[in-house]
């Protein structure tokens, strides 16, 4: 799966005592209902997050996880996640070449058969 969106906020490196690493990312995304995203990269995928920055255009290629968790009383709940495992910057958005690429004129449906 994946998500494009806009990076809003980049969180700092965690690191724990058994030697996981993670570092979260929230990235808007671009629908008619804008969502915001949080995305978490692990290990050495943490690495990925680097050279970005916020407000940066992203594709982010996600996993979902899910797990189950008793609690002291017995009482069981899941947790998802959604974790990163590969990311692309995407190039600017051009106004200009849109307009190229979307205007039509008669001549384009010259081979139609009516």
């Amino acid at each position: 799966m994946e998500i494009i969106g806009k990076i809003k906020k980049l969180f700092e490196l965690q690191q724990f005592d058994s030697g996981f690493k993670k570092r979260e990312i929230v990235i808007t995304t671009e629908d008619v209902y804008p969502q915001d995203i949080l995305i978490e990269f692990i290990q050495d995928k943490i690495d990925l997050l680097n050279e970005l920055q916020v407000e940066d255009k992203v594709k982010i290629f996600i996993n979902i996880k899910g797990r189950e968790w008793k609690n002291p009383n017995g009482i069981i709940k899941y947790f998802n996640s959604v974790q990163g495992w590969k990311i692309e910057k995407l190039s600017k958005f051009s106004s200009k070449n849109s307009s190229k690429s979307s205007s039509l004129s008669t001549d384009d449906f010259d081979d139609l058969p009516f």
